[in-house]
């Protein structure tokens, strides 16, 4: 063989092998579809300013699932969501990923779509729902985290409330129309009939604009409410600091569900650790992708949760807190 020739058939294999090598690795590769309509998709990577994203993503990571070696993600936020939830939801099964990740309610929706994908959610309770046929033995193709502790965590949060603020005398709840409709409402309206406090409700919609927030408290102070229970959602984690400072506005004490709402000027909240959350997400995903069946993998329920304060805010309201409230605050901002 002439040496020019030689030279050239190494230069084509230096070429060759780099894109072989890539097309192994594409092929090796798995995908995740990642659901959460509420919030917008420029969140929903490991470099993401919300600590809960990042969280998933370094544990992913550290489970060995790496986005742009062994795993490609997409992600499906607000700007896709633009037809709704519900055509998002189809498009993702119709992309026939290895794993789709849903964050929030819509978990619900997929159950039409189908019984074959496997779906990691951090949803409700499933049992309630219909996703599994139990915590231990999900037994389908869902599998996940549940936030619901039970009817019992909207009882413990209105006597919080009330305790905070002891002639509320009819409750607010600012809630998706999904969660009021099929997953969380039912509870709600046990636990305020329970506290004896009839309940001013206001639906909103995922994505909603700071003007539908506006309107939305505008219409539970408008329907006598004077204290405010804001369920935990995406969309209201997402819309935290906006939901504060409109409630702020209106003078209303209000309880939510996360820290982070607290932080940014809400007057307390009853709340688990949404970084545990989505690290605990993890696990299932990863399982999964190594081939575990999502039926098989039980449900991790949240145990536990912890009391924030803004004491900042309770004076801007008017509130005197109570001692033995502060006493077992977990959080207390000043």
């Amino acid at each position: 063989m002439r040496r020019r020739d030689f030279i050239g058939l190494l230069g084509g294999a230096a070429v060759a092998w780099p894109l072989a090598a890539a097309a192994q690795q594409s092929t090796n590769s798995k995908r995740l579809a990642i659901f959460s309509p509420s919030q917008p998709s420029a969140d929903l990577h490991e470099h993401s300013e919300s600590k809960g994203w990042r969280a998933l993503f370094a544990e992913l990571r550290r489970l060995g699932q790496i986005e742009g070696q062994n795993l490609n993600v997409e992600s499906y936020g607000r700007e896709q969501s633009t037809s709704g939830p519900e055509a998002l939801a189809t498009e993702i099964v119709r992309s026939n990923p290895d794993v789709i990740f849903v964050v929030g309610p819509g978990a619900v929706i997929f159950k039409k779509l189908t019984s074959r994908i496997p779906i990691v959610a951090i949803t409700g309770d499933p049992v309630k729902t219909g996703i599994a046929d139990s915590l231990a033995h999900p037994g389908g193709n869902f599998t996940g985290v549940s936030v619901d502790a039970g009817p019992s965590i909207y009882g413990k949060r209105i006597a919080l409330l009330r305790e905070m603020f002891p002639t509320m005398s009819k409750l607010g709840c600012l809630i998706l129309r999904l969660q009021w409709n099929v997953t969380q409402g039912p509870a709600i309206r046990a636990a305020a009939e329970t506290a004896g406090h009839p309940l001013a409700v206001s639906l909103v919609e995922m994505g909603t604009s700071e003007a539908g927030y506006r309107a939305a408290v505008e219409s539970i102070s408008r329907d006598g409410a004077d204290a405010v229970m804001v369920v935990e959602s995406p969309e209201t984690e997402q819309k935290g600091a906006l939901i504060a400072k409109l409630l702020g506005d209106a003078k209303l004490p209000a309880i939510f569900s996360f820290t982070e709402s607290v932080e940014a000027g809400g007057l307390m909240a009853y709340s688990f650790d949404l970084i545990e959350l989505y690290k605990r997400s993890a696990h299932p995903i990863d399982a999964i992708l190594r081939g575990a069946k999502p039926g098989d993998i039980p449900f991790y329920q949240v145990i536990k949760f912890e009391l924030s304060i803004n004491l900042k805010t309770a004076k801007q309201l008017g509130l005197s807190v109570p001692p033995a409230l502060v006493a077992i605050a977990d959080k207390v901002i000043e």
